[in-house]
């Protein structure tokens, strides 16, 4: 007769093998009804946890995993950058894992926490679930994000308040003699560019203005994404005069859909991004954008997740909260039939 296996036990218990381990790491998230389901299936099956997994784990490689949705993307670079150099400072290599925009490769990447390739692993700006995420730290694996907030007492999470940078840009625009504001969002189930989403429609509410979802649109967060989404608009007659997209990559395919439409930038069109990449330092007009902390959240949370790896930290300290600033350039300065 074969060894009972953690999946016998779940479809005993009528769990998800998740629940399972949580069980068996005493998880302190799981009902004491649940909790007793499984213990009583363990018992039955007379189910042992895999003593060879329990000392494979036990053992470090000194590397942390660094999973990114897209490596292309320029956001990424100055986040990975504080992370190496805040790793390294603490004896740690990191292994970047490019995930190409794929929920199923960041899923993927996340095993080499169970295969002990990493010690610990750390996702910037994560399109999976909270409870996707959750499950791992659950089974006691060590992980951290960057770009988000997750309620769960053992993840340590670096981030701004993506709800505030909408509300900022559509403040300033409207400031600025706009009435007609529109957002490019980046990926629809990320969840940094909904609150973006949720802060632009703030803000328009702040300002007495009404929300129109024809709009809004998604470009993805990368460039040829912004490219598409802004001509998809402009194609209706909306007739805005400013659009906030979620990132800088956005705001360079606007651009470029700008000049095959003939649209001055900002007479014709004001635009503001996120992030204050160096990219726009080197158009014409220079961007409007909200600059975020990429470096300090990169050095942080390395340091916060390698400290509580370590047995460091309390779980009192793991949420790091960045201010955000918007830096005002050349695409976003008052319309010229508006007075000042």
């Amino acid at each position: 007769m074969r060894d009972s296996k953690i999946i016998d036990v779940a479809q005993k218990a009528q769990v998800s093998s998740a629940t399972v381990s949580r069980v068996l790491n005493e998880s302190p998230l799981v009902t004491e009804k649940t909790r007793r389901k499984v213990l009583q299936a363990i018992r039955e099956l007379n189910y042992t946890p895999n003593a060879m997994g329990k000392q494979l784990r036990s053992r470090k490689t000194m590397t942390l995993g660094v999973v990114v949705t897209d490596i292309r993307v320029s956001y990424n670079a100055e986040i990975i950058k504080g992370i190496e150099n805040s790793a390294n400072r603490l004896g740690y290599k990191i292994l970047i894992c490019d995930a190409q925009n794929e929920k199923d490769k960041e899923l993927e990447y996340l095993s080499l926490l169970q295969n002990r390739t990493a010690d610990g692993m750390i996702l910037v700006a994560p399109q999976l679930p909270d409870g996707e995420i959750t499950v791992l730290a659950d089974a006691g694996y060590s992980l951290g994000v960057i770009g988000r907030r997750l309620e769960h007492a053992d993840i340590p999470c670096a981030f701004t308040d993506n709800r505030e940078i909408g509300r900022t840009v559509v403040r300033h625009l409207v400031e600025n003699g706009h009435r007609m504001i529109a957002c490019l969002c980046g990926y629809a189930n990320a969840p940094d560019s909904r609150e973006r989403l949720e802060g632009y429609r703030e803000g328009l509410a702040e300002a007495g203005l009404p929300y129109q979802p024809q709009l809004t649109g998604n470009g993805d967060f990368c460039e040829e994404g912004g490219y598409e989404a802004f001509k998809r608009l402009y194609a209706e007659p909306s007739g805005f005069t400013a659009v906030f997209t979620a990132n800088d990559e956005m705001a360079l395919g606007v651009y470029k859909a700008c000049a095959e439409l003939g649209l001055n930038i900002p007479d014709a069109m004001a635009v503001v991004g996120v992030d204050n990449i160096r990219l726009t330092h080197y158009v014409e007009p220079k961007i409007s954008s909200v600059e975020q902390p990429l470096y300090e959240m990169g050095v942080r949370l390395a340091e916060r997740l390698i400290d509580r790896m370590n047995g460091n930290v309390s779980s009192g300290h793991r949420l790091i909260e960045l201010k955000s600033t918007l830096v005002v350039k050349g695409s976003s300065k008052r319309r010229p039939e508006d007075p000042d």
